[in-house]
């Protein structure tokens, strides 16, 4: 120790009580700042003229494939602009499903996590690869059946009525802005301000600017291509520094042998804080006192992740817009395909850092990662940058800032282009019913700019956030809030009894439920390492262990308020279960359909034949519904 400082081989003449970081005289190359809070500092690799030059044509070659995208697809309809005018093939499909999933949280967190504790992490990532293929065999042929453009909108088809689909793209646009939007935008602003020093409002508005200009010109086609091009830029950013850090460990081997020994200096002897998992290798874990017990990596894990990929819009909406369901299977296996690679190339690369960094990634001491990386929670959301900033040559270091970029924004274009969809087609629909297509195209974009301001306005919120806290916080919010709305989606889609109380019942017992343990988790915040636990026995329930309780409750109350009420009428559900997908749609439709050409001349038993119909038809805009209900104020 000197000065307070950790002795490592670098010299260092900061004092380790200075809060604000005086760069002109600091000389420690390795101290770099992640959070928001706290000036960028000097790094021994700058970002060099080649690096800029990268990122310059990397902007400028998204804008291009936008603009084009922009050109070649019909956008003055409502099909047009919200579903790509359901041409899209297979590859793009799987491309955009992938990169939608794949965020700069995904970069940070999934490294960051792996860091801290393992390969456990990369089970999120496992389970989707399997999940993601129930969308295209399961749901989406029932999607399609049922002409919808929207989830919400499903719903109302499913169950009638206005307060199921109000209240579900209510949900859904709230977890899009405030976990979605702000997970992103941080993640990305960390990543920048390691790499650029710039402040966090400038890097952000830019990157939304561009992001905004290709979506609300584009619509979900510009979308989808472009999530295609930055998918390409992933993987192969992601594969340079995977493969630059395995030869720096050693490889595999390497890192089993070194990651248990990647201790930091400065740490309490009398606890365990800073020390490796000794499971770290292990994805199933101890089902009573491990961080991702198996259990709930088996069950628990798994209805949420229902939510996200067999009713989530962002998801949904690209499998939607394929040319027919050969191409939507098509797009899931591609996507399920390159769901094996987080796991390599962020969770174990994550790892690779903490080995290469143990002082600085691993940090133990509050007031350290405090002086490090301006959270005193932890650094290890730093992982993936600082591999980054250390390893990659220039020009690389140019590509690799590309693609976290790249990943920022076909999450946020997603999740922009799928929110302004609920809003106009769930929303602004059930207010004007009677609305005209160019009304509906209008209120689309400008919703998008009305989702950047408020992201604007979240930052604030995300600048204090801990980020050495915020992935898993997402992961459990996610556990509180989605199992209810996927036990709801099974049971309409494959239960002919449940009705509309009984979904609706099921939802709020479910949101309640949620809601009470958000509360909790507030109250008794998960302590530091090494600090008492003040919460009372029994509410510290794992969240993926919430996450079976919360799916079901709602199964179990939407059950029994429906068999308690009246059943749907059979001549209602035409279309819209997997047991009656092959019959014609019962369903009223409003002055923006037009009856499905030819659909009743098929055979009810040549399955593919009518969803093939179904998709290819061009004929109808959008299989919107109209919600009198709603309309009429009630």
């Amino acid at each position: 120790m000197d000065n307070g400082t950790v002795r490592i081989p670098k010299p260092s003449n900061m004092d380790a009580t200075i809060v604000t970081l005086d760069t002109s005289t600091m000389a420690t190359p390795e101290m770099s700042s992640a959070g928001p809070t706290i000036p960028a500092s000097e790094h021994v690799h700058h970002m060099t003229v080649s690096d800029i030059s990268v990122l310059v044509l990397y902007f400028i070659f998204v804008l291009l494939v936008g603009l084009w995208s922009m050109w070649r697809t019909k956008r003055d309809t409502v099909e047009g602009y919200f579903l790509a005018g359901k041409d899209m093939v297979w590859w793009p499909v799987g491309a955009s499903l992938f990169a939608s999933n794949v965020g700069s949280g995904h970069f940070m967190g999934l490294a960051g996590s792996g860091a801290a504790s393992g390969i456990a992490v990369g089970a999120y990532e496992l389970n989707g690869m399997f999940i993601v293929l129930l969308l295209a065999w399961v749901f989406l042929p029932i999607y399609i059946a049922s002409r919808v453009t929207t989830m919400p909108e499903y719903l109302h088809a499913r169950f009638g009525g206005c307060r199921l689909r109000l209240y579900i793209a209510t949900m859904y646009l709230f977890i899009y802005i405030f976990t979605k939007i702000s997970v992103d935008m941080y993640a990305g602003a960390v990543f920048i301000q390691q790499a650029l020093r710039w402040s966090l409002y400038p890097s952000v508005c830019v990157l939304l600017a561009v992001t905004v200009v290709y979506t609300v010109g584009g619509g979900l086609a510009a979308v989808i291509y472009t999530d295609a091009l930055q998918t390409v830029i992933m993987f192969c950013g992601a594969l340079v520094l995977m493969t630059i850090s395995f030869v720096e460990v050693g490889g595999y081997k390497g890192l089993l042998e070194k990651y248990p020994n990647s201790t930091p200096t400065i740490r309490d002897t009398n606890t365990s804080c800073g020390l490796p998992r000794s499971d770290a290798f292990h994805i199933f874990r101890d089902a009573r006192t491990a961080d991702f017990p198996w259990p709930g990596v088996l069950i628990g894990m798994t209805i949420p992740s229902v939510w996200y990929w067999c009713s989530d819009q962002v998801i949904v909406q690209r499998s939607l817009s394929a040319r027919n369901l050969l191409h939507a299977k098509g797009g899931s296996l591609f996507a399920s395909v390159m769901k094996v690679l987080p796991l390599f190339m962020m969770v174990m690369t994550g790892m690779i850092s903490r080995v290469l960094y143990p002082d600085e990634v691993a940090c133990a001491d509050s007031a350290e990662c405090e002086r490090i990386c301006g959270n005193p929670v932890g650094c290890t959301d730093i992982a993936y940058p600082k591999l980054v900033m250390e390893l990659l040559p220039s020009g690389l270091r140019g590509l690799m800032l590309a693609v976290m970029l790249a990943a920022l924004m076909s999450s946020l274009t997603s999740v922009f282009n799928s929110a302004s969809t609920l809003f106009t087609m769930d929303m602004w629909s059930a207010w004007r019913p009677h609305a005209t297509q160019w009304e509906l195209m209008i209120v689309g974009r400008t919703f998008v700019i009305f989702l950047v301001a408020v992201s604007v306005l979240w930052m604030p919120i995300v600048q204090e956030a801990q980020g050495g806290q915020l992935f898993v916080y997402i992961q459990a919010v996610s556990s509180y809030l989605q199992p209810p709305i996927a036990s709801v989606f099974i049971l309409a889609c494959f239960w002919s009894r449940t009705n509309e109380s009984g979904a609706f019942w099921g939802l709020m017992v479910g949101l309640v439920a949620g809601v009470a343990r958000m509360i909790i988790d507030l109250v008794f915040p998960e302590p530091n390492c090494g600090m008492p636990d003040f919460a009372p026995p029994g509410l510290r329930l794992h969240y993926l262990y919430f996450s079976i309780v919360a799916g079901m409750l709602a199964a179990v109350t939407t059950i029994l308020v429906s068999l308690a009420t009246t059943s749907p009428s059979k001549e209602e559900l035409g279309g819209l279960l997997w047991s009656t997908r092959y019959k014609p749609l019962t369903r009223k439709l409003n002055h923006h359909d037009q009856p499905p050409d030819g659909l009743g001349d098929v055979d009810n038993k040549n399955g593919v034949k009518m969803l093939e119909l179904t998709v290819d038809d061009n004929s109808h805009t959008s299989g919107h519904v109209e919600c009198r209900a709603c309309s009429a104020g009630s």
